[in-house]
């Protein structure tokens, strides 16, 4: 009788749990993030502050389905308007703090340090 129990309870639970994670393994959200990568979606940059070493090459790549454009406030570099899954890079030479929007939706805002 216990075993018949078992047989009903614990392994349909067990076997749910193992499908649970596997689907979550699988899916594309569970992705790490490159951590010189910054994601627009929904209309953000994330993350919208990275620090990175001088010489690091940054990656932004557009999520939406709508353009976004990579600019920097102090007119160091400035992208073509990105269409969904484009990307733009940028070499970071110099230290400071990069301040960046984009250049369609100006609230759209991220801060990048340099060190």
């Amino acid at each position: 009788m216990l075993s018949a129990f078992f047989h009903r309870t614990f392994i349909p639970s067990v076997a749910s749990g193992m499908l649970i994670v596997a689907l979550a393994a699988a899916s594309p959200a569970a992705k790490a993030q490159d951590p010189d990568e910054i994601i627009i979606k929904n209309f953000m940059f994330s993350p919208m502050s990275l620090t990175v070493k001088t010489g690091t090459t940054v990656t932004w790549k557009n999520m939406d389905g709508e353009p976004h454009s990579i600019v920097n406030d102090a007119g160091v570099f400035h992208s073509a308007a990105l269409d969904q899954d484009d990307t733009f890079q940028f070499k970071f030479d110099k230290p400071g703090v990069y301040k960046v929007f984009c250049g369609i939706h100006p609230y759209m805002k991220a801060t990048i340090t340099v060190q």
